[in-house]
């Protein structure tokens, strides 16, 4: 008799009961964070269930955000492998392309940050706190310059591979 492996967050049936399978995830808050809490680093607000760029009128709970949490222990949500003749040529063309879906995704998710750009022998790695901005940037990569795209998504991890290649 074999087991089929169950996807996280997925419910479960057994004989007497349904329950949850548990995820752990480091950097999601185990308890609801009282409202309003600031990000002591970024200035990120907790309200309303989320992180958003709010004013803080009144004095607040301090908490690290999940994206300041991630950059103290330098532990990516997100990799973009950037490699090829093209992306050495134009390095400055691709970093300004990531900087601004950064700044355009910042805007209204403020968990989704670019950690760093570091260049390789090959190419470039863009690491991120978060994997849609990393599949963001993939994607917009291939819709401006064309080449091949990869991604690797890790649901254990939580953890976004992505290789874009030209």
């Amino acid at each position: 008799m074999t087991r089929k492996a169950i996807a996280p967050g997925r419910r479960v049936r057994s004989k007497r009961n349904i329950f949850q399978e548990y995820v752990h995830d480091a950097y999601k808050s185990s308890a609801k964070l009282p409202t309003p809490t600031l990000c002591p680093e970024c200035g990120a607000v907790f309200s309303d269930g989320r992180w958003t760029w709010l004013p803080h009128a009144q004095p607040v709970h301090t908490e690290l955000c999940p994206a300041c949490h991630r950059v103290h222990d330098h532990f990516p949500a997100g990799y973009v492998k950037v490699s090829g003749e093209f992306p050495a040529e134009h390095r400055d063309e691709v970093t300004q392309l990531v900087r601004n879906i950064e700044k355009k995704e910042k805007a209204q998710h403020p968990l989704q940050r670019v950690m760093d750009i570091v260049d390789e022998a090959d190419g470039m790695l863009v690491t991120t706190t978060d994997v849609h901005l990393a599949h963001g940037i993939g994607e917009a990569l291939k819709h401006a310059y064309k080449g091949t795209l990869d991604s690797h998504y890790n649901p254990e991890e939580k953890l976004l591979r992505v290789s874009w290649t030209r």
